[in-house]
């Protein structure tokens, strides 16, 4: 079995796939975001799955802050209702299909999605922050934060005694010039 943590990785996606990644979760959580789902009942009855399966699944993410259990007034069953944190999957689930139905459908996209204010076809677009061009796919770069270059460091301090020496030697000297 594949363990669900990638120690050693400072990436968002990494992180992103600890919560999400497993089989199943994310069409749960599509689910709950397009179809409104938050009875254990419903879950069950679209995606087929197993009822410990979906238990575990749905432990997981309300542990995790994805869902809050609710008491439901008119009956004893409780509902897992989407937090904020949740809710922002949608965007996820949408660039998703959007990729499965451009480069996996199954016989033409079986789901496109609409802006309910005038009926017309959301897409997704990359925006540049700054001077608010679309760039293509090509122009788009990783780059390293302040904070992935520190983690990256005490990552290598902690595996490596001798990168450790080199580290303390350079702050004591910088301390000593100060």
């Amino acid at each position: 079995m594949l363990g669900r943590s990638y120690e050693g990785q400072n990436c968002p996606a990494a992180r992103a796939l600890e919560v999400v990644g497993e089989r199943w979760s994310l069409l749960i959580i599509r689910d709950a975001v397009l179809r409104g789902y938050s009875r254990f009942s419903d879950f069950e009855r679209s995606l087929g799955l197993a009822p410990n399966i979906l238990a575990k699944r749905l432990e997981t993410f309300v542990e995790a802050g994805i869902f809050e259990q609710r008491s439901r007034p008119d009956t004893e069953h409780r509902e897992y209702v989407l937090t904020a944190k949740g809710r922002g999957l949608k965007a996820v689930v949408i660039a998703l299909s959007a990729w499965g139905n451009r480069w996996a459908p199954p016989a033409g996209p079986p789901v496109m999605f609409e802006h309910v204010g005038c009926s017309g076809r959301v897409t997704q677009q990359l925006r540049c922050a700054t001077c608010g061009d679309e760039p293509k796919l090509t122009s788009v770069v990783a780059r390293a934060t302040n904070a992935a270059r520190s983690s990256r460091l005490q990552s290598r301090t902690r595996e490596r005694p001798e990168v450790r020496r080199r580290v303390q030697s350079v702050a004591g000297e910088r301390r000593r010039r100060a």
